[in-house]
């Protein structure tokens, strides 16, 4: 069958031009078989080289679903179990200077829904590299990150959890919240448990059974691959905002499992095969078809309508079709996968600059296989009339450790939400729940409010953020 992807790359030009985005390579396969492999823009602009399908770029985030699948494969040896605490593996692990933790268990970081709040610890766990990196410390974060102490190890880590003044969300299991430092966790139980290195272990268990020869977690090693994405980041130029070349990777050996694996998008459709034939991938299986069901299952409601399983996002109803799905970004990263099993389609997108709509680009090549509008999307929100008695309590800043903050407050034309130093309308959409536009995309946030009708947080961007001050 023939597919018209030219509304598509219309779309893409668009976007491209948008976003002053250098280079994407994108990647389509219809059971298996490669249909569309495009490269859009520059990898290095400088050099004017174009991206192809075996082009390595970040993907961030990506890689959780990778140590999912390694510790899915002590699960069926035996050697683990999901319902594992922590502390059977780290007894010295402790949820910040309160010592709670004892009851979180691996199937808890897992989908991300041990209570914990996103923390600091990442920009310590990248601190080396990010000293080196000349476009971070000639930066505005340049100070910040100079007085950053490294944190290089797992018991580094855990001290640096522990010393920690956290403020826990909820009851185990009840709350949603992305948080990296679990995943870091997990790598490390999978490397205890094999007694090998993290990195070994995804190299020997999965990416060299599925043949994926252009990925690798070592950056020292890109120099032997012909084809390897340069990052670009934004700076600000007076008033302007210009986007450079940053050719730095940020690392980190702790963190590895949570986002630092580097790879293509033909690499990737290869690994999207697990997922849609529930196991293989040319002729390899690296999981059993019910541990990917295990992976797949809908474990817990995130947010914006969308579920999340081991490492994975899922949305059961998309348009008639059920996808599995992740993205990820990092400086230099913005990546997104995408697998509908029932229709045989599997998606990759990579490029080489982050907050870019890496996720509106799979999904609007997924929409072409699916013989939908290039323009669709997951949900539409319909107007709703939201009281204005009810808006003053949301107003406030919300913080994470990870440094997002979102200011809310009042203006001329109702609710405004304040997020990295831009202004934007929010337009109510359900009881406590607004939507606001940016780089392209709907993004809604809900406001979480406790007996007392005060609010106390709000889910946005995948993370529960508290409130920091109190309404005016």
């Amino acid at each position: 069958m023939n597919y018209d992807f030219r509304p598509f790359e219309n779309y893409m030009a668009r976007t491209m031009e948008t976003h002053r985005l250098p280079g994407t390579a994108v990647a389509v396969a219809k059971d298996g078989e490669p249909v569309y492999v495009k490269g859009f823009g520059f990898r290095d602009a400088e050099k004017k080289l174009r991206p192809t399908g075996d082009t390595v770029f970040g993907i961030g985030s990506i890689t959780k679903s990778f140590t999912a699948i390694a510790l899915m494969q002590l699960v069926e040896e035996g050697k683990l179990s999901v319902e594992d605490p922590i502390v059977k593996y780290y007894p010295e692990f402790k949820a910040g200077k309160t010592g709670q933790g004892a009851g979180i268990t691996l199937h808890h970081f897992l989908t991300h829904t041990s209570g914990f709040p996103a923390l600091p610890t990442l920009f310590a766990a990248m601190a080396r590299s990010m000293k080196a990196d000349p476009h971070v410390m000639e930066s505005s974060r340049g100070e910040r990150i100079k007085s950053l102490a490294p944190v290089d190890t797992m018991d580094e880590m855990l001290a640096f959890i522990a010393s920690l003044d956290i403020e826990m969300h909820g009851t185990l299991g009840q709350y949603f919240s992305y948080f990296n430092e679990g995943w870091a966790v997990l790598g490390a139980v999978v490397a205890k448990v094999a007694g090998r290195k993290y990195e070994d272990i995804i190299q020997e268990r999965v990416l060299r059974p599925l043949g994926m020869g252009h990925s690798t977690f070592s950056v020292e090693a890109l120099a032997g691959f012909p084809e390897v994405a340069t990052l670009y980041d934004r700076k600000k130029v007076g008033d302007e905002e210009q986007v450079v070349p940053a050719p730095v990777w940020w690392e980190s050996n702790v963190m590895a499992p949570a986002g630092f694996l580097k790879s293509s998008v033909l690499d990737l459709l290869k690994y999207l095969e697990v997922y849609r034939t529930r196991g293989t991938s040319g002729g390899a299986r690296v999981l059993s078809a019910d541990s990917i069901d295990r992976m797949t299952a809908l474990h817990t409601r995130a947010q914006g309508g969308s579920y999340y399983g081991y490492g994975l996002s899922l949305h059961p109803n998309y348009h008639g079709v059920s996808l599995i799905e992740h993205g990820g970004g990092i400086k230099g990263v913005s990546a997104h996968i995408s697998c509908a099993p029932e229709k045989g389609i599997t998606v990759a997108v990579l490029t080489n600059l982050s907050g870019v709509p890496s996720q509106e680009m799979s999904i609007s090549a997924m929409n072409v296989m699916l013989g939908l509008p290039v323009g669709a999307r997951r949900q539409t929100y319909e107007p709703y009339a939201c009281p204005d008695y009810r808006l003053p309590r949301y107003m406030g800043e919300y913080r994470s450790g990870e440094g997002a903050n979102v200011k809310v407050s009042l203006g001329a034309s109702g609710l405004e939400i304040e997020l990295e130093g831009k202004r934007f309308a929010a337009r109510p959409v359900a009881v406590d729940t607004f939507a606001i536009t940016m780089k392209d995309e709907e993004r809604v946030g809900r406001f979480l409010v406790n007996p007392a009708g005060a609010v106390w947080a709000i889910e946005f961007g995948g993370r529960l953020l508290h409130k920091a001050t109190a309404t005016a």
